[in-house]
Parts: structure tokens; C-alpha cells; sequence
């Protein structure tokens, strides 16, 4: 079974207090490929009132995807895709949701990631999905995915491939 993991393509992360103009790009080439796989995941960025307060708000200080807003929803041309995938949300780079998911779920032979920040959340969640799978094929979209950091990617997609993370 293929799955397609959707990593912050929520509001903030396109056009909102994190965004910047390349990671609107991505979203049509999304939707191109959605339709080829059997499940799909929306892995979401969420925080609460509290971000500022946090270990995470006191590195990035800029509040972004809180809860009940619409900052925190997913980009309108993804939203349809909602009731056929599942959703879950994280409050930190890596998500242990996922993780757990995957390994109460362990059905699938392909998983490709993409989504915004390329060089953090993306990275951060293919490493934990290879950890829970490490016999399925991993890789990262490059052409669906983006960071505002292009030197920061390269390295993260270095790495990835030294972790045997495929990127395309």
C-alpha cells in the first residue's frame, strides 16, 4: 500500500506568520499527486495560546498554527481531501502520534513525505517514519515540499540519503 504524508500545509506555513512565496507553489503539485495513493495523512502543526511560553516559542518566537485559527487550518485547495485521510496533529517538529500510528498500522510497502519546512518537520518526521518502517521504501518529495532555508535542505537531504531516505 502507498501512503502520502502531508506535513504542514496549513495556513501559517503557506501565506500566514511563517510563510513565504515559494511553499504556495507546492500546493498544486499536491494536489497533482494526491490521487495516486491509498491513504493520506495530514500531519499538522497545531500549538496552544501558551507557544511564546515553550521551549519551541522561546527558539522561534513567532506564534503560529494556534489552536482555532485559521492560520492553523489546512490550505483551502487540500481541504477536500480531509475526509479521506487521516489527521494528527503535533505540537513539536517530530511527531510520536505519527510514529505510534504507523506502527499500530504497519501496512505499508511505499510512504512519501512532503509539505513546508523541508529542512525541519519534513526531516524530522521522515526519520521517525523510517524508524517504524524501515523495510518500506521512504521518500521525500522534493518537488512537493520547500523550506525558506534552501542551504538547510541540501544538508537535510543529505542526510536523509545517508539514512537511506530517498529523495525525488
Amino acid at each position: 500500500m502507498k501512503l502520502l504524508i502531508i506535513v504542514n500545509c496549513q495556513n501559517d506555513f503557506i501565506n500566514g506568520s511563517l510563510g513565504f512565496p515559494k511553499a504556495e507553489f507546492i500546493i498544486d503539485k499536491i494536489v497533482d499527486i494526491i490521487g495516486n495513493y491509498d491513504d493520506i495523512i495530514f500531519l499538522n502543526d497545531v500549538h496552544e495560546n501558551d507557544y511564546l511560553d515553550t521551549f519551541e516559542g522561546h527558539a522561534l518566537k513567532t506564534p503560529h498554527c494556534i489552536r482555532g485559527t485559521s492560520g492553523q487550518e489546512v490550505h483551502d485547495k487540500l481541504k477536500k481531501y480531509l475526509d479521506r485521510a487521516h489527521v494528527i496533529e503535533k505540537n513539536t517538529m517530530p511527531s510520536y502520534k505519527l510514529a505510534e500510528y504507523l506502527a499500530e498500522n504497519n501496512k505499508y510497502d511505499i510512504v512519501d513525505i512532503c509539505g513546508v519546512q523541508s529542512h525541519m518537520s519534513v526531516t524530522a518526521n521522515a526519520i521517525m517514519v523510517k524508524s517504524v518502517l524501515p523495510n518500506s521504501l521512504i521518500t521525500v518529495l522534493k518537488s512537493c515540499s520547500e523550506s525558506w532555508d534552501k542551504a538547510l535542505e541540501a544538508k537535510a537531504y543529505n542526510i536523509l540519503n545517508a539514512l537511506q531516505i530517498e529523495i525525488k
